[in-house]
C-alpha cells in the first residue's frame, strides 16, 4: 500500500504537489494583477486561500525533495497525521474559495451584468481564469489528500 501515486517521498508525490503550487501561485498571481479583484470579499479569500496552498504546497515539496535525497521513509503514522490534517484543512479552504469566487464572477457577468456596464473597470475574464486555476490546485490537492488519508489508513 506504500506505493500509492503521490506518496510522500516519491516522485509523484514531489510532481504532484509541485502542481499544486504552480496551479496555486498562478491562480493566485492572476487574480492580484485583475482590476477590482477587491471588489468582492470572496476574491480577496481566493487569495488568502491560495496563497496558503501555496506555502503549503511548497513546504511539502522540500519535504520530499529532502525524502528523495536522503532516501527517507516518510510512510510513520506522526508525519502522515500532520499532512493528512494540513492537506484537509487547505483543501477545504482552497474549495470553498474556488466556489465563492466562481459564484461571484457568475454573479458579476450573468446576473447583473457588471462587467458589461464596468467599461473595463472589472476584469472579468481574468477573474474566470483564476477561478479556474483555482480549481485545478484544489484538485491537485483533493487527489494528494484523498491518497494521505489512504496511506494513514493502512499504517
Amino acid at each position: 500500500m506504500k506505493s500509492l501515486f503521490g506518496s510522500p517521498g516519491m516522485i509523484s508525490g514531489l510532481v504532484l504537489r509541485m502542481g499544486q503550487c504552480l496551479f496555486a501561485a498562478s491562480s493566485l498571481a492572476v487574480m492580484a494583477s485583475a482590476s477590482g479583484f477587491s471588489t468582492a470579499t470572496s476574491f480577496c479569500f481566493l487569495i488568502a486561500a491560495m496563497g496558503l496552498q501555496v506555502l503549503w504546497s511548497f513546504g511539502l515539496a522540500c519535504l520530499d525533495i529532502h525524502a528523495l535525497r536522503l532516501k527517507k521513509d516518510l510512510h510513520n503514522q506522526i508525519v502522515l497525521s500532520l499532512i493528512v490534517i494540513g492537506d484537509w484543512v487547505t483543501a477545504i479552504l482552497s474549495l470553498a474559495a474556488a466556489c465563492s469566487s466562481a459564484g461571484v464572477t457568475v454573479v458579476f457577468m450573468k446576473d447583473t451584468e457588471i462587467c458589461s456596464r464596468s467599461q473595463g473597470s472589472l476584469s472579468c475574464n481574468t477573474f474566470q481564469v483564476s477561478v479556474a486555476l483555482a480549481f485545478v490546485a484544489w484538485f491537485l490537492l483533493a487527489v494528494s489528500s484523498y491518497v494521505m488519508f489512504w496511506l494513514l489508513a493502512s499504517i
